[in-house]
């Protein structure tokens, strides 16, 4: 165990100290600082609140994918050469969560042993609870944390892909989907998800037989996603031999500096902040709600029929607005 996988624990820091631990780049204040959020402690939000103003900085990447595509892989070869290069790299590995003790597995932490020693790298993994994008909204706050801690990249890996797993998009500024061969029709079945949020295609282990045929899929699909005016690269790599990792970490850059367009950038970063609000005031709404008599009382007539869902709503709504 890293001094940075340690929780909060007893100790003398105070929200100031904390907050300079953090913008100093400290391991320590880091850990204790996601610890805090993560635990749900109520000097987190406090906290968040301090870091929010010293963040926007980094190059923050999502790479998302199927399991077995070998994510995990990447990050690691990925976040070594950025290391090679002099820049301080952040991991935010999210693991899935067991349904019934919302733990998880963590294996992150096993796979990526090469960077826990670096002095400037930095992995932390979380646990999904139960959100359907493949990130938890603590992620949000964990990449907020490392942001304003002044790494150069934060790559941010989420549990897989499917129809309604795009909550990566919320969260970074570009999108990194990996696939490997022999998807087939996989590929196809993907263009309703996550095909529209990527930014930029890997084909991995593409030393295995139909390397030519995913990536060839992949280009005749890389027009596709409304107003995008360039096509989006498609790379090769095989992550275990370190093959294609540069050409991955070039195209990244020209990905970045495409988006770093004002214009664009603007529209997203405002498409992100209306994505994170509405969780927030969602979360907190009703979790407001459900400590009223009249949302019981609303459930009650739903679960008896005596009231549909629709008019319960706008009962609830008028209630709190008015």
């Amino acid at each position: 165990m890293t001094p940075s996988d340690r929780g909060p624990g007893p100790g003398p820091d105070t929200l100031p100290t904390l907050v300079d631990g953090v913008l100093a780049g400290r391991p320590r204040a880091i850990g204790r600082a996601i610890s805090l959020v993560e635990g749900g402690a109520p000097e987190g939000v406090a906290l968040l609140k301090a870091l929010y103003p010293h963040g926007g900085r980094a190059s923050v990447v999502g790479l998302t994918g199927p399991p077995g595509a070998g994510k995990s892989s990447l990050i690691e070869g990925l976040a070594l050469h950025l290391l090679e290069g002099g820049a301080r790299v952040g991991v935010v590995a999210v693991d899935p969560s067991s349904p019934f003790t919302g733990g998880a597995l963590l294996g992150d932490r096993i796979r990526m042993q090469s960077l826990f020693l670096h002095p400037r790298a930095y992995i932390r993994s979380m646990a999904t609870r139960g959100a359907m994008g493949g990130l938890s909204a603590m992620t949000l706050d964990a990449v907020d944390i490392l942001d304003a801690a002044g790494f150069d990249w934060v790559l941010v890996e989420t549990v897989g892909v499917g129809q309604d797993e795009v909550d990566v998009a919320g969260a970074v500024r570009a999108v990194a989907l990996v696939l490997v061969p022999g998807m087939g029709d996989d590929i196809q079945a993907l263009k309703a998800g996550v095909m529209e949020i990527a930014d930029l295609f890997v084909v991995n282990k593409a030393d295995r037989e139909g390397a030519d045929r995913t990536v060839a899929d992949l280009e005749a699909l890389a027009r596709l996603g409304g107003d995008r005016t360039a096509p989006r690269p498609v790379v090769r790599t095989v992550a275990t031999a370190a093959r294609g990792i540069g050409d991955l970490a070039a195209r990244l850059d020209e990905v970045l500096g495409r988006l770093a367009d004002p214009e664009t950038a603007g529209r997203k970063a405002e498409r992100q902040a209306a994505s994170r609000l509405s969780r927030l005031l969602a979360g907190r709404f009703l979790a407001g709600l459900e400590s009223r008599e009249f949302w019981l009382q609303r459930v009650q007539a739903v679960a008896a029929r005596r009231e549909d869902p629709y008019t319960a709503c706008e009962t609830i709504l008028k209630e709190v607005l008015c």
